[in-house]
């Protein structure tokens, strides 16, 4: 054991760890969720670090000795060598100071080694005065999110982008698959299925369009605001610097905030974000949903989709197969929107020039991109890939339907239309055979306005 010291006194650290007295602290005190500092916000927060090292050495603040050995240490950290050294709970109080000290701590110890100098020796390499020079945990450990939602955002998009690249592909195999379109649960008119596999790509691309244009909002950081956003203890040069590395380092476009003090008490860029990532799963909840009822049967629901068989559906019922892709796609989605509302309670209970509450904004939006990420890749693999349209069933439904009557309006007018309709409902038989019976239109121009072809594109037949 070493023994390390803060202003509340003396803690025994195990001589085998990087980490030190604050962050054993943390672990006391916050024993919340047992769960571990996400690895990619770790290696993002390592980068800021890294990215002021580099400033506070061009400024001279920092020595190159000591400089080059947190950059080192650093590195090793970005590069997930250390990431058993974070073990703070990633939900606590003090607005992020026991991860940005565990942070520090940690770069402080691994300087020390590099340097063939003890652990602990704080006079030497220190976790405040050289690794957090220049910063607080309110400039800092922010700034740190940004970057981790910045690369995180990047495989979501993707998984969006492919998903709505498997729903135009299913567009076009669907393209001729006729079926009843439907509002208020009730039959409406004919469309394709491979209209409804566009609009589905469609509002995908929409929502990752939307995620990114949020993304670009968090791209403005607070680094070298320092406390309370005066920028206390940073020097100007050290503020255009830092973001100049950081953007160095992480292909990312940071820049330095106009307003520093709005900077590091508002923290509307994450509700932004989560916002983003709810109005995503509202999306996906509804594509999920009409795909399950579809697919529902097989006998004595709609079946006009077959899905991928992945498993048994029940312990009882023999033969039984679940949609469950599309309602792990649901959970998920619930689960994401209900980060969102703990997020938005948190964006707004921050008071005067700080938002205590952002380890918990972290913990939720980390969380949302990791899980929405899983999510529709395994709806993409394992649900769309292998999607199939039960054509006989989707044409039954249309020959059996009332609603192809609209179709009818332009050449019989309104009346007759629905007195065809109450007819059809009240014996049962299909509405062309009825208006044959009748001799209301030639056979020939009968089938061309209930062709699929004009029910399900714009315009009048002729």
């Amino acid at each position: 054991m070493r023994v390390e010291h803060d202003f509340l006194g003396e803690m025994e650290v195990p001589d085998e760890v990087l980490y030190g007295v604050q962050t054993m602290r943390a672990m006391e005190n916050f024993k919340i969720t047992h769960q571990h500092l996400d690895p990619e916000f770790i290696a993002s927060l390592a980068k800021v670090k890294k990215a002021a090292a580099i400033a506070n050495m061009e400024t001279s603040r920092l020595t190159p000795r000591i400089g080059q050995a947190i950059i080192t240490a650093a590195n090793e950290v970005i590069n997930g060598r250390w990431d058993d050294q974070f073990p703070v709970d990633p939900i606590q109080g003090g607005a992020g100071t026991s991860i940005n000290m565990n942070m520090n701590e940690v770069l402080a110890n691994r300087a020390l080694d590099l340097l063939d100098e003890p652990r602990g020796s704080y006079d030497i390499v220190s976790p405040n005065n050289h690794v957090n020079m220049a910063q607080s945990t309110n400039d800092s450990f922010p700034t740190g999110i940004k970057v981790c939602l910045c690369s995180k955002s990047q495989r979501l998009t993707a998984a969006l982008d492919k998903l709505a690249d498997g729903l135009d592909a299913k567009a076009n195999e669907f393209h001729d698959v006729i079926k009843m379109g439907r509002t208020h649960l009730q039959d409406a008119v004919p469309i394709t299925l491979g209209q409804e596999m566009a609009a589905y790509a469609s509002s995908v691309r929409r929502a990752s369009r939307r995620l990114q244009t949020a993304i670009e909002g968090i791209h403005a950081i607070n680094m070298g605001a320092t406390a309370v956003g005066t920028g206390l203890n940073a020097e100007p040069k050290y503020i255009r610097l830092v973001a100049e590395h950081l953007s160095a380092i992480t292909k990312e476009d940071f820049h330095t905030a106009d307003n520093l003090v709005d900077a590091t008490n508002n923290t509307d860029g994450f509700a932004d974000v989560s916002a983003a990532m709810k109005v995503t799963a509202l999306v996906l909840i509804k594509m999920a949903n009409d795909i399950r009822l579809m697919a529902s049967g097989p006998r004595c629901g709609l079946n006009e989709l077959k899905l991928p068989a992945r498993q048994p559906g029940s312990s009882i019922m023999p033969g039984k197969v679940n949609p469950v892709i599309a309602e792990v796609l649901d959970q998920v989605c619930y689960q994401v929107i209900g980060n969102d509302l703990a997020l938005s309670m948190a964006v707004e209970n921050g008071q005067f020039e700080l938002n205590v509450m952002e380890p918990v904004m972290a913990f939720n939006l980390f969380n949302s991109m990791n899980y929405m990420t899983e999510a529709v890749n395994t709806f993409r693999e394992k649900l769309l890939a292998g999607l199939e349209a039960n054509r006989r069933q989707c044409a039954e439904w249309v020959r059996h339907s009332v609603g192809v009557v609209t179709a009818l309006l332009p050449h019989i007018g309104y009346e007759n239309s629905a007195r065809l309709a109450r007819k059809a409902y009240q014996t049962g038989r299909p509405i062309e055979e009825i208006v044959e019976e009748e001799g209301l239109l030639p056979v020939s121009r009968l089938h061309s306005i209930l062709s699929p072809e004009h029910m399900t594109t714009p315009g009048i037949a002729s």
